[in-house]
């Protein structure tokens, strides 16, 4: 093995070490030859320094220089000395300084790349991942993954300033219905049985709250079999916070302090606190969403009553049938007619059967149904909307209440980009309140935990219809993304069978799912609550990146597919016997 030494990171070097002897060590990011002299920038994860090998200083590692290549990992010796003026690169922390090298140690060479790393951003997605190790060497991932040590190591030192205690909870528990599906382990020594991977360690704090362990948090990692998307993937992690003897405002205090910290240490930001707060009913009211973006207005109205009396077949029946019809006001829309049809076109994409719009233009209404309006019908909408003017358009959808709102809120969202109505600077937090505990699945006809099982129902829940029973629950939400969740927990046993029972778990069921919990909450249980921070997609957000897999060091494709490693994999028969299993082809769904 080649010796070597490092005593300083190439991002390190400042005015301290001129006239210094150093040795740094790295990866040649590229190599120059001008007039004799051979540049290099060498690379480590601190930053880039540049080498100088000139062959009146050391003729040996001149010559050995031109062997150098991109991606080679090189060990160097030599003295830190000033750039001349007009060779400063203003770009770079160490722009004013150069290494004179005097020795050159070359520990290892590299084959062409498969792709050049300053043009990775464009290569396909499933290239960089096969080579990951690579892709990572980029200073923007670098930047990335450094963001996500100093934001876990700020929570973890913020968190134990607080009397919290780190507990880890394991990997290989029980299977229970929580409400995502889970990945199932095989046992080998208990034929026919089955682990589960943790959704999250919900039931193992709430039994740590019955442990005596007031404060627990965890860096936690979960798992999902669910289908993919851009902010999910098959295993995450959270920040898992768990509290005794607490209510909600105490948590949302908490965790805005948290955030208060994480902004001073990562960005020297000040947070202004509390943060907003609004409740579940007029979010959806006002945004067709559980997670609105509020850093831009566009807020959804109520158009129902104009059209109270319309012959418009299309939205009679839709009235007839106790829907409504929900509207989006733009003011001065620069869209011209062929943009304002092709509308509709995108929102039948976000899921719509269609898009009515309707402008006001030069005193005149232009719409599809102008004439089955009436003559007052500025009139009315000035009434709902009191700045409709020239120039204003209404774009409409027709449903039931609660499929017309959710399209209406991507459509807004649509439309706030395409008006270019989105700061991206700022950072604009909201905390939901007042969620329903239950929610009615059609296809099951069940109804289910609208956040999970364990949720305590607010006061007076025993006399309410299931369908306007409220949960103690609470999101944050971020700049349009739910980065986290939680809930006032049921922690007696009477109320958590109630609860299952209203979700259609007999007792027997219950009994064998959750013994354990129903047990210990007869064994002096204590009142708690808690909250998780899906920690990839906060680090997505401040990284302003529109995808977790580019905060997460090595990330499943959409698909699920790890390209890197090839997994999920084929296993041997004989592997699958010693299990108790036989694989049976079938039809992938």
């Amino acid at each position: 093995m080649k010796q070597f030494e490092r005593s300083a990171y190439c991002g390190s070097i400042t005015q301290d070490n001129l006239r210094q002897a150093l040795s740094l060590c790295g990866w040649v990011a590229n190599r120059r030859d001008h007039g004799g002299l051979t540049f290099v920038d060498l690379r480590d994860r601190s930053g880039i320094m540049q080498l100088v090998f000139n062959p009146e200083i050391s003729p040996k590692a001149h010559e050995e220089a031109h062997a150098l290549r991109s991606e080679f990992v090189i060990c160097v010796k030599g003295v830190v000395v000033e750039r001349s003026k007009e060779t400063i690169n203003s770009d770079l922390p160490t722009g004013k300084y150069e290494l004179q090298v005097h020795e050159l140690t070359i520990l290892n060479k590299a084959k062409t790349l498969p792709f050049m790393l300053d043009e990775a951003d464009n290569v396909d997605e499933e290239l960089r991942l096969k080579y990951r190790y690579l892709d990572l060497r980029r200073q923007t991932m670098q930047h990335r993954l450094s963001m996500r040590n100093e934001l876990i190591y700020a929570t973890r030192h913020f968190l134990q300033k607080q009397d919290f205690y780190e507990i880890e909870t394991p990997i290989l528990t029980k299977n229970t219905p929580e409400g995502a599906r889970e990945y199932l382990v095989p046992s080998r020594i208990s034929p026919g049985s089955f682990y589960a991977l943790p959704q999250s360690p919900q039931l193992y704090k709430q039994l740590l709250m019955a442990s005596g362990f007031d404060k627990y948090f965890q860096i936690a990692r979960c798992f999902r079999d669910e289908d993919l998307r851009a902010d999910r993937q098959p295993e995450f992690t959270q920040l898992d916070i768990e509290m005794s003897f607490i209510n909600e405002t105490e948590i949302v205090e908490l965790m805005e302090q948290l955030f208060v910290s994480l902004w001073k240490k990562l960005f020297d930001i000040k947070l202004e606190v509390p943060f907003e707060r609004m409740t579940y009913d007029v979010a959806f009211s006002n945004y067709g969403s559980d997670k609105p973006d509020i850093r831009y207005d566009l807020k959804i109205k109520d158009a129902t009553s104009l059209f109270a009396q319309t012959e418009l077949s299309f939205l009679k029946s839709v009235l007839q049938k106790d829907g409504k019809i929900g509207a989006i006001h733009v003011a001065n829309a620069p869209y011209s007619r062929s943009e304002l049809v092709g509308w509709v076109d995108k929102a039948q994409k976000l899921g719509a059967k269609g898009l009515l719009w309707i402008r006001y233009k030069d005193g005149e209404i232009e719409s599809p149904v102008a004439k089955f309006l009436p003559e007052d019908f500025v009139q009315q909408v000035q009434k709902m909307v009191p700045d409709f003017a020239n120039g204003s358009v209404l774009f409409l959808i027709a449903g039931p209440y609660k499929e017309a709102w959710t399209l209406l809120g991507r459509l807004r969202c649509e439309l706030a980009k395409s008006l270019q109505l989105i700061d991206d600077s700022i950072f604009k937090f909201l905390w939901l309140t007042d969620f329903p505990l239950l929610e009615y699945d059609k296809t099951t006809k069940n109804w289910q935990a609208m956040h999970h099982p364990f949720t305590a129902p607010q006061a007076g829940w025993e006399d309410q219809p299931l369908e306007k029973i409220k949960a103690r629950a609470y999101d944050i939400v971020l700049n349009g993304y739910e980065i986290g969740g939680g809930s006032i927990r049921i922690y007696d046993a009477k109320t958590q069978a109630k609860m299952f029972d209203l979700l259609g778990l007999s007792p027997e069921k219950a009994q064998e799912k959750f013994g354990f919990l129903l047990e210990a909450q007869e064994l002096g249980f204590p009142p708690h609550g808690g909250i998780a921070l899906g920690l990839d997609r906060l680090l997505m957000l401040l990284n302003k990146t529109n995808s977790i897999r580019d905060v997460i060091a090595f990330p499943k494709t959409a698909r699920g597919h790890d390209p890197l490693m090839d997994a999920p994999s084929k296993v041997e028969e004989s592997q699958l016997k010693e299990y108790g299993l036989k694989f049976i082809p079938g039809k992938v769904k």
